[in-house]
């Protein structure tokens, strides 16, 4: 009589993880989605928040089990009930609309989105024409335009449209920017912008925030010595499909956006040795965790952490939102 004899399994392959840091959730990300939970438990649920808080679906679906109700504009919203506006920001119209209807509302928009509005403003003051570097309809983009009079702001989103782009007064100029866009891209704008417009005024320190910049970085100091990288994110948040793009330009052509473990095409990391992770602004770490668990079931995974930045930052909560 046979007996089945069980046979061992065959190892994992080896995997190491390049773990980039800094990575996910920033000051601003931080703060707007402490904004919305603190309004709803000052307020109670519902609280409603016009677009996304941030760009992570994990994040608001997370707020709709709490009580949050997203909208896309403000004729949704009742006007007994509180609203919050997303962290990119809302053109002037949208708050004023807000303080008409005396609805209790409350803005959650990055500060640092906030200090490009404010330049915005002090130069369009001085009687320069703006120039605005960034992508068209992303509502960072849409709010910035949206603090000055229509007309008063330009859009240029490549080098090529520094070329064809056509002012009243050469020498009346300012640009800022989108506070999520590539470092390296938003570079050779502005430097095509000095070439072709000398005089042209521009922010004291750069408008790209800190924690795109040093994700940016982080992403860079992994990306050439990994087989292929995975960004976690959303595909409609700024700074994480640039951190793909930053990978794939610094030598890791593998490089993929994915928004959860499951999202991960298994076959394009077959046969690798090495991978690198990082996260969007948006991402909230248990998303990394994720990951990696999903990775440990198929590989024999080690894992690196590469820190090229430390960060600190923290923004206040609005004055509206305090204990009473």
């Amino acid at each position: 009589m046979s007996e089945n004899i069980a046979r061992p399994a065959a190892p994992l392959p080896p995997l190491h993880v390049l773990l980039a840091a800094p990575r996910g959730f920033c000051a601003g990300v931080d703060r707007a989605i402490q904004i919305v939970e603190t309004a709803l438990r000052k307020f109670g649920a519902p609280v409603y928040v016009r677009h996304e808080i941030v760009h992570n679906r994990f994040v608001v679906e997370s707020l709709e089990a709490k009580g949050a109700v997203f909208v896309q504009e403000l004729d949704e919203v009742p006007d007994d009930r509180p609203v919050v506006f997303s962290a990119h920001g809302v053109p002037k119209s949208v708050p004023a609309e807000a303080q008409r209807r005396n609805m209790i509302f409350v803005d959650a928009t990055c500060p640092l989105v906030s200090k490009v509005h404010r330049e915005a403003e002090r130069h369009f003051e001085t009687g320069r024409t703006v120039i605005l570097i960034g992508h068209a309809g992303h509502p960072e983009v849409v709010g910035t335009i949206g603090q000055l009079p229509d007309g008063a702001v330009k859009l240029v989103e490549t080098v090529a449209d520094v070329a064809t782009l056509s002012v009243d007064d050469p020498d009346n100029l300012a640009f800022a920017t989108q506070t999520t866009l590539s470092v390296d891209d938003t570079g050779a704008i502005v430097e095509a912008l000095r070439t072709r417009f000398p005089t042209i005024a521009g922010p004291k320190r750069e408008d790209i925030c800190y924690a795109t910049t040093n994700r940016q970085a982080a992403v860079k100091a992994i990306a050439t010595g990994a087989d292929a990288l995975l960004v976690l994110g959303a595909p409609n948040s700024s700074n994480s499909v640039r951190l793909v793009e930053v990978a794939r330009a610094h030598g890791c052509t593998r490089a993929m956006l994915v928004q959860r473990a499951a999202q991960i095409d298994w076959d394009r990391l077959e046969n690798i040795r090495t991978l690198g992770i990082t996260a969007g602004a948006s991402a909230p770490e248990v998303l990394v965790d994720e990951v990696l668990a999903a990775l440990g079931e198929r590989f024999a995974v080690t894992v690196e952490e590469v820190v090229t930045a430390t960060e600190n930052v923290t923004f206040k909560l609005p004055r509206v939102l305090a204990a009473e």
